[in-house]
């Protein structure tokens, strides 16, 4: 007995992802529809947020995907939270730091 053969699973023309911002007071949050291939740079630009928030600094430095470091150049799959970092006003050893020097 022949068989005939599986069909090919077929990837989605579109995906879609999310970009979330958040800075003290605000969040910034969009759901977007972007082509199948598209890269974490392509749903910041899609996304609005430079024009919502020029000072941000937006660089491999402070950008991830579910809380995992990314590069602006990493492909997104479909349902991906991209995430933009604020840069940290203090670094966290100087913080314990000067915690520990105060008690």
């Amino acid at each position: 007995m022949i068989s005939s053969p599986k069909p090919i699973a077929r990837m989605p023309e579109r995906i879609r992802a999310s970009v979330v911002c958040a800075m003290p007071g605000h969040a910034f949050l969009r759901e977007l529809e972007l082509p199948q291939g598209a890269r974490v740079e392509d749903a910041i630009s899609a996304s609005g947020v430079r024009a919502a928030w020029p000072q941000l600094s937006i660089d491999d430095a402070h950008v991830g995907i579910f809380s995992r470091k990314a590069s602006l150049h990493t492909r997104l799959r479909d349902g991906d939270r991209v995430e933009i970092y604020r840069p940290l006003k203090i670094d966290p050893k100087d913080a314990r730091r000067k915690r520990a020097g105060k008690s």
